[in-house]
């Protein structure tokens, strides 16, 4: 669907937030707490970008883009040309970072602009009157987004971690986690070293009860030493090589197969796929460790040395 570009704000040196809504005024499909959008962007990118603000609303959307000077073109486009007035391409609201009402307590963690999704959980949260608090992890405070609606909306309720981008003064998550309450749920957005932080600290907690969602690229490291493979589509019953250079993705791009990708770097989840048979080299930064038994994402991962995998396609 179209939505016009209704304001655009810098909220600290490197972020942007955009205002959306309906060109005629009309109302937009709902959405639920941790949604986000898929953006088609005028030089032919598709990023996906977090709704910030409180789901309860339906005349606007609010994003909010962090510049990755080494990303893919997407941020430098959105800071750089997007404007007031603008139209842009969306898909409706998808939710793949759902919030669970039932529990008790929650720990929102975030990193940099990972902020986005848990703002408008937070708003959830209020509006439920279940109990919550906000870790907002940044450098500095002058790259703290939305510090000021933080600080008058949630007060109490937050705490600001500036590290000065310094290891050593990082947010202490394993003390954050360890002594968990029942009924408490863990939920985290950032970096891919913050995940995986939390969820090393909380990996002793229930199933279900941590919640987490990488906003942007994770920049997964493709390996040096790539081997080739097949792929066999049960469905197609068709069999294909992989080269070393290439991913699972472009080789079925290359011989009319379409699986949807966004991101190619393991992080979106957008290309996941069935496997039915074979050892997986695993490259992604999202599907845990059940999810991982049955599926793989075919922008990153790979067959081990020596195996061949078999695709549900």
């Amino acid at each position: 669907m179209d939505v016009v570009v209704r304001s655009v704000r810098s909220v600290t040196p490197r972020i942007k937030s955009f205002e959306l809504a309906d060109p005629a005024g009309a109302p937009l499909p709902e959405f639920t707490a941790g949604s986000h959008v898929d953006v088609t962007l005028p030089n032919g990118l598709v990023r996906s970008y977090s709704l910030l603000n409180d789901s309860r609303e339906r005349d606007r959307y609010f994003i909010a883009v962090l510049r990755e000077e080494a990303g893919g073109g997407g941020s430098a486009w959105v800071h750089d040309s997007l404007k007031e007035g603008d139209v842009l391409s969306i898909t409706e609201p998808q939710n793949r970072f759902e919030i669970d009402e039932g529990g008790d307590h929650n720990i929102l963690i975030a990193g940099g602009i990972g902020i986005t999704p848990l703002l408008s959980m937070a708003e959830r949260f209020d509006e439920l009157g279940i109990d919550f608090k906000l870790y907002y992890c940044t450098r500095n405070r002058q790259e703290t987004a939305f510090a000021e609606h933080i600080e008058q909306r949630f007060a109490g309720r937050h705490e600001f971690h500036h590290d000065q981008g310094l290891a050593e003064l990082s947010l202490d998550v394993a003390e954050l986690v360890r002594n968990r309450e029942p009924g408490t749920h863990v939920y985290v957005c950032g970096p891919p070293g913050l995940i995986a932080a939390v969820r090393n600290a909380a990996h002793e907690w229930p199933k279900g009860t941590v919640h987490f969602e990488l906003f942007g690229a994770a920049h997964v490291p493709l390996k040096t030493n790539n081997q080739p493979f097949d792929v066999h589509l049960k469905r197609r019953n068709m069999t294909l090589h992989v080269p070393a250079d290439r991913t699972i993705l472009e080789v079925l791009a290359a011989n009319d197969v379409r699986v949807r990708s966004i991101c190619r770097d393991g992080y979106c989840e957008a290309c996941t796929t069935r496997y039915v048979s074979g050892k997986v080299d695993h490259r992604d930064s999202v599907l845990d460790e059940d999810d991982r038994k049955t599926m793989l994402q075919v922008c990153v991962s790979r067959a081990m040395p020596g195996e061949s995998l078999v695709l549900d396609l």
